[in-house]
């Protein structure tokens, strides 16, 4: 049983370079918890010090952003994916 979690290539350095992570099933705060001993400033990237979710990431369960899910409670079945994805700011120059 098994989950995927893709890592962006700016998050890459915390996860020792792994571009995926496979993880065991469960709500999304689970496996963020689960990932803290191994990767403890990975999930310091995507949660905030009161343990929400940073407002600049965004995570998808396959194609569905978990903020109009169930948040952190979202429950992620074998064989989803999870993506973290950072947010881009910026805009044309003139």
């Amino acid at each position: 049983m098994n989950v995927n979690i893709r890592i962006p290539t700016t998050f890459r350095e915390l996860t020792k370079g792994e571009s995926v992570l496979t993880v065991s099933p469960g709500s999304i705060q689970q496996i963020l918890d689960d990932l803290i001993e191994e990767h403890p400033n990975f999930v310091d990237r995507i949660l905030d010090e009161e343990k929400k979710l940073q407002r600049f990431v965004n995570v998808f369960l396959d194609d569905e952003d978990i903020r109009f899910l169930e948040g952190l409670e979202t429950k992620v079945s074998d064989g989803q994916t999870l993506s973290i994805v950072p947010a881009v700011a910026g805009g044309m120059q003139k």
